[in-house]
């Protein structure tokens, strides 16, 4: 079993959503964090009470969709902390609506922040990690990964892109000491994106709190747990169906209210 206790984390989108919530999780096991998002006033309020329990808490400013800003912040880190024995790729735009509705610009900066700046920081840190022969990579995907879901296709590509990059890497770098771990959150209540529409996700589909995101987190990185879903309806089921038979999960998306619970909640 890893113990967080001193160990020295990067949390990425640590200023709002489900990050704060992670990163109390980890303090709480004596975690030091170097907290990473765009607003400057938002990590200094989440930083303030963490660093109440007794650890280190570095707050760092950065526009992770700009790759000269994602350097600057593991200089950042590095000269604080000097090393990371846990990365955490929290940091997500939950772009949604219409895809032809949607700016390019728009979808670029969901593709950068989603899927390129975990890989870009991912590449930076490694052969530390992998020089002191360990470290931890955990990366917040979402159910999404599993099965797209209508007026959200670029949102849940960067996600499936972020999981199966995951297990890539998992896979080549088995032998290094270094763990990876791979979060599948459902539609998380209380905070974030979904939380502010207001709306309740048909029964089938389920959700989840940001408590039990953060705990399946900490239990992945301390049990070194591969991948795991978080929601209140088992779905495995259902990805199977729809790996065994797209057609066949195309119309359970349909069935459930999936498609018209997802064109609602954009407004269309």
């Amino acid at each position: 079993m890893t113990q967080l206790k001193d160990k020295y984390i990067l949390l990425t989108g640590g200023s709002r959503g489900i990050g704060p919530v992670i990163a109390e999780a980890l303090a709480k096991r004596g975690a030091h964090i170097a907290l990473a998002a765009r607003s400057e006033e938002g990590l200094s309020t989440v930083a303030e009470p963490l660093r109440g329990l007794g650890v280190q808490i570095l707050t760092v400013p950065v526009d992770l969709a700009q790759a000269t800003q994602r350097d600057e912040l593991i200089s950042k880190v590095l000269d604080k902390f000097d090393r990371i024995d846990i990365l955490i790729n929290n940091a997500g735009l939950e772009t949604e609506g219409a895809f032809m509705n949607l700016s390019w610009e728009a979808i670029h900066e969901t593709i950068e922040v989603n899927l390129a700046a975990p890989m870009s920081i991912t590449h930076m840190l490694m052969p530390q990690m992998i020089n002191q022969k360990s470290g931890h990579i955990v990366n917040i995907a979402s159910i999404g990964a599993k099965s797209g879901v209508a007026y959200a296709a670029t949102y849940c590509g960067t996600k499936a892109g972020l999981a199966e990059w995951t297990r890539g890497l998992r896979l080549e770098l088995a032998d290094t000491g270094v763990h990876f771990s791979t979060i599948f959150p459902g539609y998380i209540t209380q905070v974030g994106m979904f939380a502010r529409f207001g709306m309740t996700p048909p029964w089938i589909i389920g959700s989840c709190s940001p408590a039990k995101v953060s705990k399946a987190v900490v239990d992945a990185i301390e049990h070194n747990k591969l991948e795991v879903l978080v929601n209140s309806r088992p779905l495995r089921l259902f990805f199977m169906l729809n790996e065994l038979a797209p057609s066949l999960g195309d119309w359970l998306m349909w069935i459930s209210g999936s498609v018209d619970f997802q064109r609602c909640k954009v407004g269309l």
